[in-house]
């Protein structure tokens, strides 16, 4: 049977409504306020019963609603990234500072009126999807700029350097840090066997080893971190001149970690307190803000320093190549939803922009293979890109068709080039017409499985991080070591990590010895066993300041969480002015108390309380002030919860302030006050940890 024909002056109708109609659909967004329909549009008129054969009788194959909604909710869990699982994210917006013409091309670098937009993600590495956020562990720092040029991606970790010099071991390493595959444990942690034996068998690891186990895989807060590309890439300038940039994130907020036991509590108290933080500091208007910053130098130039450039394992000291800071990147909105862009969001080290290259670094080299791999297979297909969070603001045009979840209607006979039936010659790069292009760079031969003898050295960098430390970030390291070793049963892996520290740092590999059943450190034993040859290169700095996380930032307050804790009887007056000055100053100060609702002051009147005792720990907060009232103090005095919870904050380096009868709680417990006036003060400096609120204790 033949199809009705169309009748003459339809046409132009029929496709104007087809293209509105296409539009509706471009468009389409769910209707929070509407009524509930199925995926393909039709109102559901009960979303509580299965259709049924009578009121008892079995269900029925034919309840379409039903298995469309079982169907969905049996797929909506895609597979969990497996490196970079566990993460939180935000919006927010990037402007550059001045135009960087001199060094690249790329667009969004060269108009400091533009806003890009950014989507950026946080992440831990190691851990699953509901591992802890405050475990000791690398942190993903992954920023997808969407310019006019097209997505960039800047995908890096709040560590500057990794584990290993080539991709090759990549899945090698990572194998050996999960769980261990006979039992699935331990989560999240370093501290097993399997972890340390590929470590201690591959000394190019030292540097990053030791960067783990400083105070850098605790941080207090996304927004107090750091953000490193990692590896070397590329500028290129109109004028083709090519330069090897490293690129760093600087925090407003500064840089601080938590102390190891606070993080561990803070794992069982809320495993989810870096994605809370972000998120409420957002929601409350607090917007957390980086600055960008570039090392560059000419390529050609990069071997001067003695430090190969190309090396992932090594990082360039700021006092050799200070960092420029370029731009601001600013983050002020919180995700919609968080399937859809948080975990569905695909960054990718090869996602460029013209005027940005890649370097011949082997491990980036690796990944860029790798990360398309990777998002074929978690995202079900080629379309991934067609997601709403990963598709481009720019106009996009090619002629890609088809695959898994394709959701672009390409209208037209034409899916090639060249072609004659459409445009032809539309897309193609003449000299008029810039596109990317590839750093014309001269490659070596032969082609060979070897690497570099500039990657030879493997210790002096790990030496260099260790003698920039103070005190008490290496008392710090030297109790991380001791805490992962003790975790390892065989003798033998405890045994050759010693014998490697050795090489880093002899009083080091002694202290960390000491407590582990092992023999003396042997450094000729590790060098014999792995058949290296230690050397340091000349020139070689013997401190960097810039390594160290304490002194380099303005102390920046805003934002800290102080928790007030009162009970019935506090005296409001004397603590009336501390809490408009914290508040102006920009702290959040909340008041802890044994009960929730209200509390009486000494004046009669109420006071509302944000959370009780039994819900909230000291580790939750950066200080703690604590009223007078004499009523108020005994009480405290009295109750095992709020004597822990002072205590505790001492412990972990808390800031803790006491005014009047609140002083005298504080004497009860045994502290040593300075007082001035009626206000007892303690900053205890142990040679313990940076608790939330300093960076070094």
């Amino acid at each position: 049977m033949s199809p009705p024909r169309r009748k003459a002056g339809a046409s132009a109708k029929t496709i104007a409504g087809a293209r509105d109609k296409q539009s509706q659909l471009d468009a389409f967004t769910l209707d929070p306020a509407g009524s509930l329909s199925t995926q393909q549009g039709a109102q559901i008129a009960d979303n509580h019963n299965t259709l049924k054969a009578g009121l008892r009788g079995p269900t029925l194959l034919e309840d379409f609603i039903l298995r469309e909604k079982i169907t969905h909710f049996d797929h909506e869990r895609i597979p969990e990234r497996v490196v970079h699982a566990r993460g939180a994210a935000a919006h927010g917006f990037f402007k550059v500072y001045k135009p960087m013409s001199q060094f690249t091309s790329a667009g969004f670098l060269q108009d400091p009126e533009a806003e890009i937009p950014v989507f950026v993600r946080f992440s831990t590495v190691v851990g699953s999807r509901g591992s802890a956020d405050t475990v000791r562990d690398v942190r993903g720092f992954a920023v997808k700029f969407y310019t006019q040029e097209g997505n960039y991606d800047l995908v890096g970790n709040n560590m500057p350097v990794f584990f290993i010099q080539d991709a090759m071991k990549f899945p090698d390493l990572v194998h050996a840090i999960k769980p261990e595959p006979q039992q699935e444990m331990p989560q999240a942690s370093s501290a097993h066997d399997t972890f340390w034996d590929f470590v201690s068998l591959m000394p190019e690891t030292s540097h990053m080893l030791m960067w783990l186990m400083s105070d850098r895989a605790i941080p207090r807060s996304y927004r107090m971190m750091e953000g490193f590309g990692v590896h070397s890439f590329r500028l290129v300038n109109a004028h083709g001149q090519s330069f090897f940039v490293k690129f760093h994130w600087k925090p407003k907020l500064g840089v601080y970690a938590l102390a190891w036991d606070e993080a561990q509590k803070l794992a069982g108290k809320d495993p989810d307190f870096h994605r809370r933080d972000l998120w409420e500091a957002i929601d409350a208007g607090h917007f957390p803000e980086w600055e960008l910053g570039v090392q560059m130098v000419e390529a050609g130039k990069d071997g001067d320093m003695g430090i190969d450039w190309l090396d992932a394992t090594k990082l360039i000291p700021e006092e050799l190549v200070p960092v420029q800071l370029i731009g601001r990147m600013v983050l002020n909105r919180n995700p919609d939803n968080f399937f859809a862009e948080t975990e569905q969001v695909a960054f990718h080290p090869g996602h460029l922009v013209p005027g940005i290259d890649f370097s011949n670094d082997p491990l980036l080299q690796g990944r860029l293979h790798s990360y398309t791999d990777t998002q074929l297979s978690r995202l079900g297909g080629s379309n991934f890109n067609a997601l709403p969070i990963n598709r481009p603001l720019c106009p996009t045009h090619n002629f890609q068709r088809d695959g898994l979840h394709q959701q672009t209607i390409a209208r037209g006979r034409v899916a090639y080039e060249p072609n004659t039936l459409a445009t032809g010659a539309e897309f193609r790069v003449d000299g008029s017409r810039q596109g990317f292009q590839s750093f014309a760079q001269a490659l070596e031969s032969p082609k060979l499985r070897r690497r570099s003898p500039s990657f030879d050295d493997h210790f002096s960098q790990a030496s260099l991080f260790w003698s920039s430390q103070t005190i008490a970030e290496k008392e710090h390291i030297v109790a991380a070591f001791r805490l992962e070793l003790s975790r390892v049963e065989t003798v033998e892996i405890r045994q050759r990590v010693v014998d490697n520290l050795a090489h880093v740092d002899m009083k080091l590999a002694t202290r960390v010895a000491a407590q582990m059943g092992i023999d003396a450190p042997d450094p000729a034993a590790a060098a014999g066993r792995l058949g290296f040859r230690p050397h340091k290169p000349p020139g070689s700095l013997q401190e960097a300041p810039s390594l160290s996380m304490v002194g380099r930032y303005k102390p920046d307050l805003s934002t800290r969480k102080v928790a007030v804790l009162a009970a019935d009887g506090m005296d409001m007056l004397s603590v009336r002015r501390v809490l408009q000055e914290l508040s102006e100053a920009g702290l959040q100060c909340l008041v802890i108390a044994p009960h929730l609702g209200h509390i009486g002051t000494a004046s009669g009147r109420s006071l509302a309380v944000n959370f009780s005792l039994v819900s909230m720990s000291s580790v939750m907060f950066d200080a703690l002030l604590i009223p007078g009232g004499e009523a108020s103090a005994q009480a405290l005095g009295q109750l095992g919860a709020a004597v822990h919870f002072v205590l505790e904050a001492y412990k972990h380096c808390k800031t803790i302030c006491a005014i009047n009868e609140g002083a005298g709680l504080l004497s009860t417990l045994g502290f040593s006050l300075s007082t001035q006036k009626d206000v007892a003060l303690t900053v205890p400096t142990p040679g313990g940890h940076a608790g939330g609120q300093s960076e070094s204790g």
